[in-house]
């Protein structure tokens, strides 16, 4: 991908549709309490992107955000209640859920908050306690 690389995706109604410019900063899972609860899953499929890289398209009106943690402000679509992505301001990032881009080739490179896991996945990819020393956490990994 190149930064002129484009990807668009929905809410499950239509009425709000997004953007992402670029190439994500990661891919992967979290198995964290908070996005196992908010996904109603045992994982999130997540794709991190700069909040330059994302715009609203459309139907910004129709945003919902909740934020029950100061890490993690949550949006979905107010009309169909179609989770859109989570802004992550310690992080400086925003977390566009995998499903909402179905044209972009999900390519996970992390687990995240394994230490959480209620699902154990043995697919080689890098299992960390908590996230990326980089991003604030232990950076400690965890074994398959």
């Amino acid at each position: 991908m190149s930064e002129h690389t484009a990807y668009t995706g929905t809410c499950f109604c239509g009425a709000v549709a997004l953007s992402v410019r670029g190439e994500p900063e990661a891919m992967g899972y979290c198995h964290c309490e908070s996005c196992r609860l908010w996904s109603a899953g045992p994982v999130n499929a997540f794709t991190l992107w700069k909040p330059e890289a994302v715009t609203v398209e459309k139907g910004h009106e129709n945003i919902g955000t909740y934020n029950g943690t100061a890490q993690s402000y949550r949006s979905w679509c107010r009309i169909c209640g179609g989770h859109l992505f989570t802004e992550h301001p310690p992080m400086a990032l925003i977390d566009v859920y995998a499903a909402v881009l179905p044209d972009l080739s999900f390519r996970p490179d992390v687990h995240v908050h394994y230490q959480e896991h209620v699902l154990a996945i043995d697919d080689g990819v890098t299992k960390l306690k908590d996230v990326p020393a980089a991003l604030g956490g232990s950076g400690v990994e965890l074994a398959e």
